[in-house]
Formats: C-alpha cells, sequence, structure tokens
C-alpha cells in the first residue's frame, strides 16, 4: 500500500462553544495547549512520525487555519459534519486516506504506524478500536462511549483508513448514520431485524457486526485492536482535557 495522505478533522460546530475549549480559555478546542504544544500541532507531528508526508486539516476557524499554516499543513474546507467533511476530502485526494481529530492529543507515531502494518491487504477500510479492559487498565479516570458486543465492550480511536477507492461506499453509510453514533444498537437496527436481535441479546461479535456494516456499505470492512488503551482517549470535555494533560505531564516527566 502506498503512503496515506492524512487528514485531521479540526471543524467547529455550527453554534456551538466546545466546552473544552472553554475550559481552557482557547479559541478552538484544536489550540489547547497541552505539554507546551496546540493539540493539533501534537496530533501532527505524530502522524509525521509514522511517516506521512502529506497532512490535511479540515477547519473553518481563522485561529486554527493560522495554526495549520504555522505548523506547514494545508487546509481544506470543511462540510456539515465529520463524514461529510471527510467524504469531500476523499473525492479530492487518491486513496489511501488516513483520517483522525485534532483533540486525539495523545496520538503517537507507533499507534499510527503499527495501525496501517495491521490493516488486512484486502480491506476497504479499517478502524482502530481498544477492548475496554485495555482502556480502564491504561486509564482507569476515563469514562468513555462502549460499543457493546459479545466478544467484550470496545471504544473508538479515532484513527480511520480509507484504503481503497471503494471506500467511498462506507463514508456514504457513515453519513447516513452519523446522528446515531452514541447510540449503537440505531446504528445496528440499521443491518437488518436479524442482527438486531443478535446485538440486543449480547450474541452479536464486533467482527460480525463490522462484516455485516461492510457488506450494506459494499466494502471490507475490517477492525484493528489497538495495543495501548490510551488510544482511545480523546478530549470531548473538561475531565479528558485535566486526565490528558496528567498523562502528558507524566511522559514527559519519564522522558526527562
Amino acid at each position: 500500500m502506498a503512503s496515506p495522505a492524512a487528514l485531521i478533522l479540526a471543524g467547529s460546530r455550527s453554534g456551538e462553544r466546545d466546552p473544552a475549549a472553554a475550559y481552557a480559555g482557547a479559541p478552538h478546542k484544536a489550540l489547547i495547549v497541552v505539554g507546551g504544544r496546540t493539540m493539533l500541532a501534537r496530533v501532527a507531528a505524530a502522524l509525521g512520525q509514522a511517516g506521512i508526508d502529506r497532512i490535511l486539516v479540515s477547519a473553518d476557524h481563522p485561529a486554527v487555519e493560522a495554526e495549520a499554516a504555522r505548523l506547514g499543513l494545508a487546509c481544506v474546507a470543511p462540510a456539515s459534519g465529520p463524514s461529510a467533511s471527510v467524504a469531500r476530502t476523499f473525492a479530492e485526494v487518491e486513496a489511501p486516506l488516513l483520517v483522525t481529530t485534532a483533540d486525539h492529543a495523545l496520538l503517537r507515531g507507533a499507534w499510527v504506524s503499527q495501525f496501517l502494518a495491521d490493516t488486512p491487504a484486502d480491506a476497504d477500510v479499517a478502524v482502530l478500536l481498544a477492548r475496554r479492559d485495555r482502556v480502564e487498565a491504561a486509564a482507569p479516570d476515563t469514562r468513555r462511549t462502549w460499543l457493546r458486543f459479545g466478544d467484550g465492550d470496545w471504544s473508538g480511536c479515532n484513527l480511520f483508513l480509507l484504503r481503497t477507492p471503494a471506500a467511498a461506499g462506507a463514508l456514504a453509510l457513515w453519513q447516513s448514520v452519523e446522528a446515531d453514533r452514541k447510540r449503537p444498537w440505531r446504528i445496528v437496527r440499521r443491518l437488518g431485524a436479524g442482527t438486531l436481535l443478535r446485538y440486543l441479546s449480547g450474541r452479536l461479535s464486533l467482527a460480525e457486526g463490522l462484516r455485516r456494516l461492510g457488506t450494506v456499505a459494499g466494502v471490507r470492512a475490517a477492525m484493528v485492536p489497538a495495543a495501548d488503551g490510551l488510544a482511545a482517549v480523546d478530549v470531548d470535555k473538561p475531565a479528558d482535557l485535566d486526565l490528558v494533560r496528567r498523562l502528558i505531564a507524566e511522559r514527559q516527566g519519564l522522558s526527562c
């Protein structure tokens, strides 16, 4: 597989002040300073450490655009939501495209490299997920939204790979279910009554659910398990920011 381009989602929710940005006194969540650098700078640095040369930022805030320019990153205009923003960029950039978010302040180049290496060669689209036990072992204080399947609870890690042009089908499905991202049973319902019953009864495995999603979207979908539970920790709220700042301070202290 050719080295992917990367897209960092750093858009703004229309009419809403992000609670983490307000808590930090920053003009935008991507510009919150953690460990001496903005979260956008930290994410970009991790991608660069993974050998990704072309990094795009989906942003519509002047201060974020200025920070992207300072970092030598190109900005692309966002669309009406994350999925639409990814779809717009994917239509203009050749596959493969790696997608992450500006609030993934703990992101490490090694995680990105391992994710790319572990993605199956026949996958059109892949997602990094972390098992609950790994997340809670790495960050006992974190509160996440869990995807509950028969083989365990999982959390998303804000890292996606659109590996082939066929991944456009997955983006179309993503746009159709984006409003239900905090209610996974509604997403599963789109897969049919049998699949929904298996999910509600705790008999649907994550791999089976992904296979069914792939069938509906017309793609080959794969899940890659994260080795480090911290990969699931991003900054959605003030408590997340406090946790991330503490973890990064501890990491910097160990590297001294």
